[in-house]
């Protein structure tokens, strides 16, 4: 305990780093109290069936975890930072097929910059599009015609987009400038806080379950918490597992007229077990739709009223089980796009690097490609397993659904692979003025695997 406190005033000592807290605090208390503030011309009174449907899980769920319970508001943040996101994933993916964002790319950070520029063009016109589906989808998600005090008119419909894409680029420009000013990544701490600021109502609704209602009562609190506390280890484990292969770098010396190449020191690349981060669920989650869609199409059949109860159930077997087939099948194609093994062979080759018994060119890209393979197929395993535990503690313990989403899934990853990037960044202000980091030796990557 006495370390904890000597570490904090440590960090109150350091002012540059004490000003950036208190810059991302700050935006972050602007971005929470930003979704509450409903929209002009709803009623928040009748937003009732809204936040119940939000509430319940699937996509609608992530989204509403992803904006901090804007989405179920009604908020001027309802579309969150969403659509940055999207538009984010379409630049990087469209980078692969367009010759010239492969240019930009190569650029260094005046090719960044206009990446970026490019994406928040397309930031907005995402939420032009989406922005008037939200206002027109609310009445399908719930929400009574009386709640919208002043109709859905014109006046209503533009005066509501404009505030909807408003927010977001608010928003948006709020996660850029906690990167620069602040710490961590902002887009990250938006999305996290968001899902934070639901955690303490979800085990508040838990507790009472188990206390109040006889079932389980403080003794199955406790093994609720030990086993929460062991997913999060697990989870650290995913996201700081690396394999690292050995690299040798070739190093030139003269002596007297004759050049030889000696060896150099010994380095090493990186490959993560978790390549593509949360991605692969995100994707899964969105189209878990379609197979209830699907059993609509057939009516009252038996083949269609199966389809709808099995995939409408977050948390039945089926429902899992494809979701957990889709995020290893989204992990191996996110961890493809995203892990140019051909481009780090290059990169090698012209530095003067090699992999030890691997010719350079061909053969170590086909030599990273295939030790890519062999970690990714266990890691997208393992993020699956995280991923269908929530659905296993409700069937197995009774657990209630808002708690159990913390129990795995996009929820967990996100909060602590955004929690172990702004400790590492805050421990390496503290290291750099000869302090104590946040832990003993830092937070080194697992590469024991």
């Amino acid at each position: 305990m006495k370390k904890i406190f000597d570490t904090i005033l440590n960090i109150y000592k350091i002012e540059e780093l004490r000003a950036r807290i208190i810059t991302t605090l700050g935006f972050l208390l602007v971005y929470r109290l930003g979704a509450q503030v409903v929209l002009p011309g709803i009623d928040s009174i009748q937003l009732a069936e809204l936040s119940d449907k939000a509430g319940g899980g699937g996509l609608l769920g992530i989204l509403n975890a992803f904006t901090g319970g804007a989405f179920a508001n009604a908020s001027i943040f309802a579309l969150g930072i969403m659509p940055y996101i999207s538009a984010s994933i379409v630049v990087q993916l469209m980078g692969i097929a367009i010759p010239y964002l492969q240019k930009l790319q190569k650029e260094g950070e005046s090719g960044r910059k206009k990446i970026n520029q490019i994406t928040r063009w397309l930031t907005i016109g995402i939420c032009v599009v989406q922005a008037p589906a939200y206002l027109y989808g609310l009445s399908a998600l719930g929400v009574p015609d009386s709640a919208f005090i002043i109709g859905r008119g014109p006046i209503f419909m533009i005066s509501s987009i404009t505030i909807l894409v408003t927010g977001t680029i608010f928003a948006m420009w709020m996660g850029e400038k906690i990167t620069d000013k602040g710490i961590g990544n902002g887009i990250s701490l938006l999305i996290m806080v968001g899902i934070i600021a639901s955690l303490p109502l979800s085990f508040t609704q838990e507790f009472v379950s188990r206390v109040t209602e006889n079932n389980g009562g403080l003794i199955m609190i406790l093994i609720e918490l030990i086993l929460w506390v062991i997913i999060i280890l697990l989870s650290v484990l995913l996201v700081m597992a690396v394999r690292q292969v050995p690299v040798q770098y070739a190093r030139r010396t003269s002596v007297g007229s004759n050049e030889k190449n000696i060896f150099g020191s010994r380095q090493y690349i990186p490959l993560r077990l978790n390549a593509s981060g949360v991605m692969p669920i995100i994707f899964a989650q969105a189209l878990m739709f379609i197979p209830a869609y699907v059993g609509s199409l057939f009516g009252s059949s038996n083949f269609g009223q199966w389809m709808q109860s099995s995939f409408s159930d977050i948390f039945g077997l089926w429902y899992n089980i494809l979701f957990a087939v889709l995020i290893i099948i989204f992990t191996f194609f996110y961890t493809a796009i995203t892990v140019p093994t051909n481009k780090m062979s290059d990169d090698l080759k012209r530095s003067g690097g090699f992999v030890p018994g691997i010719r350079p060119g061909k053969e170590t890209s086909d030599f990273l490609d295939t030790v890519m393979s062999h970690i990714t197929f266990p890691g997208s395993l393992y993020l699956a397993a995280l991923s269908v535990f929530p659905a296993v503690v409700v069937k197995l313990i009774g657990m209630q659904q808002g708690w159990a989403l913390f129990y795995g899934g996009t929820s967990l990853l996100i909060m602590v692979g955004v929690a172990i990037d702004t400790i590492q960044q805050v421990n390496s202000y503290l290291l750099n003025r000869h302090y104590d980091g946040l832990m003993k030796s830092g937070i080194k990557r697992r590469s024991n695997i």
